[in-house]
C-alpha cells in the first residue's frame, strides 16, 4: 500500500514540475515575442525619424526664395535641392489614410507619403499612426507664416505591426529641425 502512494505521491510532484516547465516555457517565449516586438517598434520609429530628418535638413538648400510653400499640421511641401544636383525640388511629406494599409494586420497604421517632384513614393507602413508638424519662429513662437519658419517639429506615433498580447504597444518620437538653409 505505501508503494502506491508513494508512486501517486511521485507522479503527483512529476506533473507539477512538469506544468511548470511547460508553463516557464510559454511565459520565455511570450516575453521574447514582446521584447522582439517592441525592438523592431523602435527600429520602425527610427527608420521613419531617419528619412524624415534627412530631407527636413534640406528645406531650402541651394534655392532663394520662400522655401516652404505648405505648413499644415499634416503636411508639408518645401523646395530645396535635396539630392545636391544643382536643380530644384520640390517635396511633399503627408499621412496616407488607413486604406492606404489596408494588407497589414494593424487596423490603425497609415502609409506615409514622400512627394518629389510629382514623384509620389509611398513607403511602407512601418507601424506608423500619425503624423504631426508644427512650425516656429525664431523665438521659437508658433507659426503658420511660411516665410517666418525657423524651426520644423515633427511628430510621429508608431504602433507595432502586429498585435502583442491582444494590443498594439506604441511609441512617439518628437524631433525639432533647424533647416540651415530658411
Amino acid at each position: 500500500m505505501n508503494v502506491i502512494i508513494d508512486l501517486l505521491g511521485a507522479s503527483l510532484i512529476g506533473g507539477l514540475v512538469m506544468l511548470l516547465v511547460v508553463n516557464l516555457n510559454a511565459y520565455s517565449q511570450e516575453t521574447k515575442y514582446a521584447s522582439d516586438a517592441d525592438l523592431r517598434l523602435q527600429q520602425n520609429a527610427k527608420t521613419l525619424a531617419e528619412i524624415m530628418n534627412d530631407d527636413l535638413r534640406k528645406i531650402g538648400y541651394n534655392y532663394s526664395g520662400t522655401a516652404i510653400t505648405e505648413a499644415e499640421q499634416q503636411r508639408i511641401t518645401f523646395n530645396g535641392d535635396i539630392n545636391n544636383d544643382g536643380s530644384m525640388d520640390q517635396v511633399s511629406y503627408f499621412l496616407g489614410s488607413k486604406a492606404d494599409a489596408e494588407a497589414t494586420p494593424n487596423p490603425d497604421d497609415k502609409v506615409l507619403f514622400r512627394v518629389v517632384n510629382s514623384d509620389t513614393i509611398g513607403g511602407p507602413t512601418l507601424g506608423l499612426t500619425d503624423l504631426r508638424f508644427s512650425y516656429l519662429n525664431s523665438k521659437e513662437i508658433s507659426t503658420t507664416d511660411p516665410d517666418s519658419v525657423c524651426y520644423v517639429k515633427a511628430e510621429i506615433w508608431v504602433e507595432t505591426v502586429l498585435p502583442v498580447g491582444g494590443e498594439y504597444p506604441f511609441t512617439y518620437w518628437e524631433m525639432t529641425i533647424n533647416p540651415r538653409n530658411i
